[in-house]
């Protein structure tokens, strides 16, 4: 039914099931399109919009790609500083310089499950040689620490002022005995009161009087070393003490079995006298 406005007059119009229903099918057809190219529109903006973060975040990434390279360059020059460096430190410490295929570990060799490339290879590679120099200078610097202890612990300067008058022996007539026997150090003549000094860095295990030796002080240095002072007038240290090479241990004296103020000094290696004249050196060079 169709009603003018203003009008009495009525019209009837009749429709179709059919008709009703195409018209309907078109409506539908006409929203869906117009919907599809509003979307289409959309998701085309959107896209752009996309395209234009990843090419700005790609030319981010290129930018850092660069600055890691050239930061691994930079490292890598520095290894190979250190290395040259690495060669004088196992020379001073006695060590074998390192093997220069042993020096490139890691490069060309494996690196894990996943393919490396670029900078990244060259970044895991920096890193095994750079554990590899780190391991090299422990080594050294241990092996420079133990050499330092030896030296420090290696009797070395004549303990008293004096003159030698006997020196080591495997017979020698005894002065008050009066027969030959062993003399196992050597005998310093010097005025009794005369400061009697530690040849090397050690620990005192003795201080006590013998019947040959008399008044006598014993310090272990450890490494098999043992240095004894016998003869002495007076002792300076204490059972357990520390000391190092020049303190001031004991004084000269006569006590035991002496003719005359002197001082009987001794070199024991892993328990046997030696020769204390090959640990006598110049004292002009013997470092502090």
């Amino acid at each position: 039914m169709v009603i003018a406005e203003g009008d009495t007059s009525t019209r009837q119009v009749r429709l179709s099931r059919e008709m009703v229903q195409i018209a309907i099918a078109a409506v539908l057809l006409l929203v869906g399109g117009f919907s599809s190219v509003v979307t289409g529109l959309l998701v085309k903006g959107s896209t752009y919009h996309a395209d234009e973060r990843l090419v700005s975040d790609n030319e981010d990434l290129k930018s850092e790609l660069v600055s890691v390279q050239t930061r691994v360059d930079t490292l890598r020059e520095s290894l190979e500083g250190l290395y040259a460096k690495d060669e004088q430190y196992r020379l001073i410490a006695g060590l074998t310089p390192m093997d220069s295929t042993v020096r490139q570990v890691g490069v060309g060799g494996p690196g894990g499950d996943v393919e490396e490339t670029g900078a990244l290879s060259d970044l895991s590679s920096l890193i095994r040689r750079a554990k590899l120099l780190s391991f090299s200078w422990r080594e050294a610097s241990d092996t420079l620490t133990d050499r330092y202890d030896r030296l420090e612990s290696m009797p070395s300067i004549t303990p008293t002022r004096g003159y030698v008058t006997s020196g080591f022996s495997k017979s020698r007539m005894h002065p008050l005995l009066a027969f030959a026997r062993p003399h196992t150090g050597v005998d310093i003549v010097a005025n009794t009161g005369t400061p009697i000094v530690a040849a090397a860095k050690g620990r005192v295990r003795f201080v006590s009087r013998n019947a040959d030796y008399g008044l006598s002080v014993e310090i272990d240095h450890g490494y098999g070393l043992v240095t004894r002072y016998a003869h002495t007038s007076a002792t300076l240290v204490k059972v357990g003490q520390q000391v190092d090479r020049g303190d001031t241990i004991a004084r000269v004296g006569q006590s035991g079995l002496a003719v005359g103020p002197h001082l009987h000094y001794e070199v024991l290696v892993n328990g046997r006298q030696t020769n204390p004249a090959r640990y006598l050196l110049d004292l002009s060079v013997v470092p502090d």
